[in-house]
């Protein structure tokens, strides 16, 4: 791979923004950002993201490329999560398992919208089709790591603690990082479709506010990364090396499957990073409320401890050293 990549994704604002909120927890630095503002700029990118994507869904139609590469993202986020537990049952017990394999056979939203960026720095194009697996992969994995838990409990456990299914399929389909997604893939398909003039009002919300937006939110999680990481350090050195490993394991499996899907360059590592990446939202709030029985300190601490660094930092330019290599479409 051309380390040269790496440099020049490292160099870019959003990045070293993620480093400047890093160093300021090592150097013990009094930097905060105040609680409600990570979450509003959280919920500004997913809606810009959203919005954006259903423009370009309104141009391609559903025809082509967009059907089968939505079809293999779902079932990649069915099948990561079993492939997960299976590794993750040498350790650890079925909750622990479980709940960490369902974080990372779903996506970190802020994982792509970094990819997204990388490709516009390097001048590769892509499709906005790319938000509509975005939008779906995080419900299926979901519900597959609560099935393995449900397959799990032992036969004695309290009736009060047994799992509320109606809420949990409520959380997977619709908590809020999902819904606002998929919502405003709909919106902005609509409004191309049948209100074109609205597009270029939203434009200046949508577009050149984003950049700054995504620097902005990525120095919040530099702050929050580099406070998980003692308790990543606590949970030992099998957990560290999965939090690593596996995203490079599942990255080229996606490559593979990008490769079948004949995706262009740019479609490809978006897809590769939705296989690569983990949640530290969507699953951990469901986790918490279904499965108490899992550490939160593991789940959390692996997908946003390390697995998210890694990934923005060093795992982009590598996925995409991958693509290069083993899809010949690449010059």
């Amino acid at each position: 791979m051309n380390s040269s990549l790496i440099l020049q994704n490292v160099l870019t604002p959003p990045v070293l923004f993620f480093f400047l909120g890093t160093i300021a927890v090592f150097v013990n630095s009094d930097l905060e950002i105040p609680s409600p503002l990570p979450k509003l700029f959280s919920l500004y990118l997913l809606l810009a993201i959203g919005f954006k994507g259903g423009l370009e869904l309104q141009k391609s139609g559903f025809s082509g490329q967009v059907v089968p590469t939505v079809g293999a993202a779902i079932i990649m986020s069915l099948m990561i999560p079993l492939i997960c537990f299976v590794i993750l049952r040498l350790k650890l017990n079925v909750f622990n398992s479980a709940a960490i394999a369902a974080a990372y056979g779903s996506i970190s939203a802020v994982t792509f919208i970094t990819a997204e960026s990388f490709l516009e720095n390097q001048n590769i194009p892509f499709d906005g089709f790319m938000v509509a697996p975005l939008a779906i992969m995080e419900s299926p994995a979901i519900i597959v790591g609560l099935l393995l838990v449900k397959f799990g409990l032992p036969k004695n456990r309290p009736a009060s603690n047994k799992m509320r299914w109606r809420a949990i399929l409520h959380e997977a389909t619709l908590n809020g990082s999902a819904y606002l997604l998929l919502g405003s893939l709909v919106i902005g398909f609509l409004t191309a479709g049948y209100n074109p003039s609205a597009v270029e009002k939203m434009q200046p919300f949508t577009g050149k506010l984003f950049y700054g937006a995504e620097c902005f939110f990525l120095l919040d999680m530099g702050i929050v990364a580099a406070q998980r990481l003692p308790s990543l350090i606590k949970s030992g050195s099998f957990l560290i090396s999965f939090a690593v490993l596996m995203p490079l394991f599942n990255a080229i499996m996606g490559v593979f499957v990008a490769r079948l899907l004949s995706l262009g360059p740019g479609n490809a590592l978006l897809f590769v990073v939705l296989c690569a990446s983990a949640s530290y939202l969507a699953v951990p709030a469901a986790m918490r409320m279904t499965v108490p029985e899992a550490k939160s300190s593991y789940y959390i601490s692996t997908t946003l401890g390390l697995t998210f660094p890694f990934n923005i930092v060093l795992g982009i330019p590598i996925y995409m050293g991958l693509v290069k290599t083993f899809i010949p479409t690449i010059s």
